[in-house]
């Protein structure tokens, strides 16, 4: 079964910098793209970005410029999310999904999320 757990977010102001972990199971991380999504309160949930396998580059939203960094731990089944420059319309619960930008499955369980709220 796949299992996804995101940890870390929380409370920072305009400007801040945060991160957020997903530690995967159930498949074999190395051989998948993962991909951030989030949602906000009243919102659609919404891509954030995409790493590939391998050497295969990094994908993020337009809204991103520049501010967030996506990578991935293979010897540790985990994906990251730094988050620089945070903004109050980043204020969301962050998701980690296993697949690539078109391609991440809805289908598979759903963590907790993070939650990441940015508020003066």
């Amino acid at each position: 079964e796949v299992q996804l757990a995101e940890s870390g977010g929380g409370l920072v102001q305009p400007g801040a910098s945060l991160s957020v972990s997903c530690v995967a199971s159930g498949f074999i991380f190395g051989n998948s793209a993962m991909t951030w999504v989030r949602q906000a309160p009243g919102k659609e949930r919404e891509w954030v970005a995409s790493i590939g396998t391998g050497t295969l580059g990094t994908l993020y939203a337009d809204f991103v410029e520049g501010r967030f960094t996506v990578s991935r731990d293979d010897a540790k089944n985990t994906l990251y999310l730094q988050l620089n420059s945070l903004k109050t319309e980043d204020t969301a619960i962050y998701y980690c999904r296993r697949g690539g930008r078109a391609s991440w499955l809805p289908s598979d369980s759903w963590g907790q999320g993070a939650q990441v709220t940015v508020s003066a």
